[in-house]
């Protein structure tokens, strides 16, 4: 914690700051920190608000007695000195089904803590998987192409999270379950005879998605969030919602999951879990809605139109000012 900037300061207090023998000596402390000189005078009260540790990498912030470092793509994280930091990694999500789709799955969530020491901490923020293309009705079924896509995954400070899972959709080739992933892909309407199943969640990153069901239906399954699992479609029409994702020290939430595309008519669809996954369709053929970038969010599913894209992943750091 860095010294007080006014009133008394005692030796003994630069020295359990910086370190040291004894007898203390000022001279010991040339250069510590910033704004305390090299060489020359020096005094007391050049160590006011001063610290034995400092960083940089990410986007600075401080906020209620914490500094934050923020990266949202890929960096290095700089230590000079050493100093108990929390972290956060969240993956990228996964991406919405097209066609009936279910809501892609979020990144997986992974939280930490650690004292850290000198040196540099690469970062690697993943990306939010792509979402499910649709296509004609004589060609959905036959381009693997189309199919949505897994998130990739985030690491930082000895973490890896796993991107999220994508969603089901029966465009091509005709694949209504969820994928695996960080949190599990949510399931399509299989309109045939098939279910519509879940992807699963990884445990400690997030959850299940939800299912869709069997049989000739129209609405998709809401993917699985680091909080809580997708919900299942809700009727022949209703797409099931998103999970919900998971509050940080930061008051913020991350990696919620996408919503499931619904059916024929307008506000029918599931919607997006908090924490940034995207809503599934809300009319007839329209666009799932992509997830928030940086936040792991799993993308939305549609009804006859492309799924979302998921949200690409988010790696923050915090210690005491």
């Amino acid at each position: 914690m860095a010294l007080q900037s006014s009133g008394a300061i005692s030796l003994a207090n630069i020295q359990t700051e910086f370190g040291g023998s004894n007898p203390i000596s000022l001279s010991e402390y040339y250069g510590a920190a910033a704004g305390i000189p090299a060489s020359g005078a020096i005094s007391v009260s050049d160590f006011y608000g001063t610290s034995s540790f400092s960083a940089s990498g990410g986007t600075i912030t401080a906020s209620g007695g914490y500094t934050y470092h923020t990266f949202t793509s890929s960096g290095t994280f700089t230590a000079n000195g050493s100093k108990a930091v929390e972290y956060l990694v969240v993956a990228g999500g996964g991406g919405g089904g097209a066609g009936h789709g279910g809501g892609g799955g979020a990144g997986g969530y992974r939280t930490g803590s650690s004292t850290i020491t000198t040196g540099n901490y690469g970062i690697t923020i993943g990306g939010g998987g792509k979402g499910g293309s649709y296509g004609s009705t004589n060609t959905r079924w036959q381009v693997n192409s189309r199919n949505p896509a897994n998130g990739s995954n985030s690491s930082g400070f000895g973490l890896t999270s796993t991107g999220g899972g994508a969603a089901g959709g029966n465009n091509n080739p005709y694949r209504p379950y969820g994928a695996n992933g960080g949190s599990g892909g949510g399931g399509a309407s299989p309109q045939f005879n098939s279910i519509g199943n879940a992807g699963s969640g990884i445990s400690g990153q997030g959850n299940n998605g939800g299912t869709a069901g069997q049989g000739g239906q129209w609405a998709g399954a809401g993917g699985g969030g680091a909080g809580a699992a997708g919900g299942n479609r809700r009727s022949s029409s209703l797409g099931g919602h998103g999970g919900s994702g998971s509050q940080w020290l930061n008051g913020t939430y991350y990696a919620g999951c996408g919503g499931g595309g619904g059916g024929d008519g307008s506000n029918q669809h599931g919607n997006g879990g908090n924490g940034g996954g995207g809503r599934g369709n809300n009319a007839y053929n329209q666009a799932g809605q992509n997830a928030t970038a940086n936040t792991g969010g799993g993308g939305g599913g549609s009804r006859n139109r492309n799924g979302g894209a998921g949200g690409s992943g988010i790696v923050i750091v915090r210690y005491a000012s």
